[in-house]
């Protein structure tokens, strides 16, 4: 099963519906790296193909950025992902911007089966940033959207 999404049965599967954005700034403290502007984006599966949701956040760290993992999870199911938990989950694609500061990008397919059997209500999005001096940054709840059908 895919790890990027955790659902109410701690199966993997992907957010569907109408997804109200929420961008949270979440900021570390200043010997690790820091996580911005965070904000998700979901296109619903059609006829010519699978949907997707997209999380996007700005990841900042002195030392430079080594990437950011994320998944995202229904808060009806209360699985509240821990920071280690968070070490087994994909991984966003980061572009630098600066020398350091990315811009990460994670997206995940949804199929019209995978939509038909997701939570409806209030998503979260956990992620786990990690600086290339090993330093890292855990954000519970990066982002929140609804999810309805």
């Amino acid at each position: 099963m895919p790890k990027h999404l955790l659902g109410s049965s701690l199966v993997a599967a992907v957010v569907v519906g109408a997804v109200a954005a929420g961008g949270l700034a979440v900021a570390s403290s200043g010997t690790g790296p820091a996580v911005r502007n965070a904000t998700v984006r979901y296109a619903a599966p059609s006829a010519g193909g699978p949907g997707s949701v997209t999380f996007t956040a700005e990841v900042r760290d002195d030392s430079g950025v080594r990437g950011l993992k994320a998944v995202a999870w229904p808060a009806r199911s209360e699985l509240d992902p821990t920071e280690a938990e968070m070490r087994y989950v994909d991984d966003a694609t980061c572009r630098p911007t600066t020398d350091v500061t990315s811009r990460c990008t994670y997206t995940l397919k949804v199929t019209k089966e995978e939509a038909a059997r997701l939570d409806k209500g209030t998503w979260y999005v956990s992620a786990l940033a990690t600086a290339e001096d090993g330093g890292t940054a855990f954000v519970p709840r990066a982002a929140v959207f609804d999810l309805t059908r």
